[in-house]
């Protein structure tokens, strides 16, 4: 049975400076998976439908609903997290 086991960055601190490039980043990650879906064949549907391709998250990032942008923050904050925990190091 696969046991999930991602690498812990609770100790993790990210300059509030990041916080523009993590709702940048957060956007795009929602834009790569809309992509992605609608290359498969979905379309927007107010229900999430497996069998006709239809998701109500095929939106604007800006029209999503709250929770929804939360996840992509996440995945976003994860990331620079896990960088970061690495030991590189992030500059503009």
């Amino acid at each position: 049975m696969y046991v999930p086991q991602p690498m812990d960055t609770s100790d993790i601190q990210l300059p509030k400076e990041l916080d523009v490039l993590i709702e940048q980043m957060a956007k795009n990650v929602h834009e790569v998976w809309a992509q992605s879906r609608m290359e498969q064949g979905w379309t927007y549907g107010e229900k999430r439908d497996d069998t006709l391709k239809t998701h109500p998250c095929l939106v604007a990032y800006e029209d999503l609903p709250e929770i929804e942008k939360a996840y992509d923050r996440d995945t976003a904050l994860g990331t620079l997290k896990l960088i970061s925990k690495l030991g590189f190091k992030i500059s503009k």
